[in-house]
């Protein structure tokens, strides 16, 4: 088998790494920082503990098959737990929250009590998006679409009609076909800030995320996402992986067009190589091309980057509050009135900084005592603004650039005024805040996006790029910044796609699991 070097340990290097390493590939992993994890991060803080990137645990089914590939199985390695609500959405200027995501029938009820007929919509909307969501797994997020089997099998072909509406057709007139009530529309549309853009941008294909939240139903780790690294983690290590941290990689080793290993540099300044038949580079891509690899093996030019969509940049506001916060749930979604003009101001051709702004407070100690002191309160929020590195760096207790402590106290303001929580500001005890600056110079994310780029039309599937590099062999890519895309999911599904490619398997479906021997009750 080949050596391996895995850039980056972020979820998609540590599944790259888990998934070659069983294989029988001997694996090394390389990360420029002192912890695993990327994005997916944590902070402790006078008993806070805070997951610092994805919180929301959607798609069970592909975190399932990543353990059931690794020998093992979810109920094996995480504990998770339904939320009830799924999630709670607060509206400007209207009376009350709405509770969304429990269970299906509930959320049809929900839907029915504010506009009369929603309720039978909903259901034809998420049987539309089940339907959409399993011909995705079945046929394209598996797929880096290098092959045509993709898109000539025969389910692809009877549904050839269908599919290029839902592809030309945009999310947000998709849903306004169904739906009169704007906080309807609000709903349904908002998946698409999890795919990195607005819905009057993104393909109505992605109508498909409602069957993820809305039937599936929402989960929570216990222990936050840190668990799911450490798990991750855990099972590259014993299945051979080595892991090399504080060491910041300075590039790829080319020889005669192929990829043979990685120069880095350790936190004593001193270089090394390390020598491999096989790079994968989980790194942000436009890093990868730009920083890593020479001018002439870069298959894309700095002009067709600066014409692409990055995606939102964001403002991350990590709050340790005295006391209880009983009007708030573990998600809670805040929407402004004005919606076109909010999403303007963050996707348009002039950005700025939204103001109010939609915004998203996740508070895990709604679920997880063991995240915050007893009698406290975590709170996660994260503001979508620009991709610019120029709105600056967070710090802690207000010492962070100062528009980006502007953004979160408007936050705070925002979230006291809308869901009742008044003295909210008073009760502070812990403050963090992360800006684009930081993104950018921490995770070297291209332009200091939060997610990757966006799930426009000519970023999403076939149009997102490929899992082998086109100009150098033996390197591939993984990560959020490739296919299939933005998420946890996506990653884990990257990863796969990387054994994939390495074996040299073209199927467009999930890998086949091998048995596994016991599954815990």
């Amino acid at each position: 088998m080949s050596r391996v070097a895995v850039i980056g340990a972020g979820i998609a290097g540590l599944a790259s790494a888990a998934l070659l390493a069983r294989d029988g590939h001997e694996v090394v992993v390389v990360e420029q920082h002192g912890e695993l994890g990327g994005r997916a991060g944590r902070w402790d803080a006078s008993g806070f503990r805070f997951d610092t990137g994805p919180s929301w645990y959607l798609m069970p089914e592909v975190f399932e098959h990543f353990f059931r590939l690794m020998g093992t199985t979810t109920a094996a390695e995480l504990e998770l737990v339904r939320l009830d609500p799924g999630y709670r959405v607060f509206f400007e200027g209207r009376p009350g929250p709405l509770d969304l995501g429990a269970d299906r029938a509930r959320s049809v009820a929900a839907f029915e009590s504010i506009e009369p007929g929603a309720g039978a919509a909903l259901e034809r909307h998420l049987d539309s998006a089940g339907e959409t969501a399993r011909l995705a797994v079945d046929r394209f997020l598996y797929t880096d679409f290098s092959s045509p089997v993709a898109l000539l099998s025969a389910p692809v072909l009877r549904r050839l009609g269908r599919l290029a509406r839902l592809l030309l057709q945009p999310l947000d007139r998709f849903v306004a076909a169904g739906f009169r009530d704007e906080r309807l529309r609000q709903v349904l549309g908002y998946p698409a800030v999890f795919l990195g853009t607005s819905p009057q941008a993104a393909p109505s294909m992605y109508h498909l995320m409602s069957h993820f939240d809305l039937d599936d139903g929402v989960r929570y780790p216990l222990g936050g996402f840190r668990e799911l690294i450490d798990r991750v983690a855990g099972l590259a290590g014993r299945a051979g992986a080595r892991f090399v941290l504080n060491a910041r990689v300075t590039g790829i080793v080319v020889e005669s067009g192929a990829a043979r290993g990685i120069r880095y540099v350790d936190a004593n300044g001193a270089e090394h190589v390390a020598e491999a038949d096989l790079v994968v580079s989980a790194a942000d891509l436009h890093h990868t091309e730009h920083a890593l690899l020479p001018p002439e093996l870069r298959s894309r030019s700095e002009a067709s980057w600066r014409r692409a969509d990055p995606g939102p940049g964001a403002v991350l506001v990590m709050l340790g509050v005295r006391g209880r916060l009983p009007r708030l749930t573990h998600h809670n979604l805040l929407f402004t009135d004005d919606w076109t003009a909010n999403f303007d101001a963050v996707f348009g051709r002039s950005p700025r900084v939204p103001d109010p702004a939609s915004l998203y407070v996740c508070m895990p100690s709604a679920s997880d005592p063991t995240v915050a002191p007893e009698g406290h309160e975590n709170l996660f929020v994260l503001v979508p603004v620009p991709a610019d590195p120029g709105l600056g760096h967070g710090g802690v207790d207000g010492g962070g650039d100062a528009t980006v402590e502007r953004v979160a106290d408007a936050a705070i303001a925002q979230i006291a005024a809308w869901t009742g929580e008044r003295d909210l500001a008073d009760r502070i005890v812990v403050r963090r805040t992360v800006g684009p600056a930081d993104f950018a110079d921490d995770f070297n994310s291209w332009r200091g996006g939060v997610l990757g780029p966006a799930h426009v039309l000519r970023q999403s599937a076939f149009f997102r790029g490929r899992t082998a590099s086109p100009t150098v062999a033996g390197l591939y890519f993984a990560g959020a910044t490739t296919v299939p895309g933005i998420g946890l999911p996506m990653c884990l599904i990257s990863a796969e796609l990387v054994l994939k490619a390495v074996r040299g398997e073209r199927g467009t479906g999930p890998l086949p699991e091998p048995r596994v021997r016991s599954v815990p009750a």
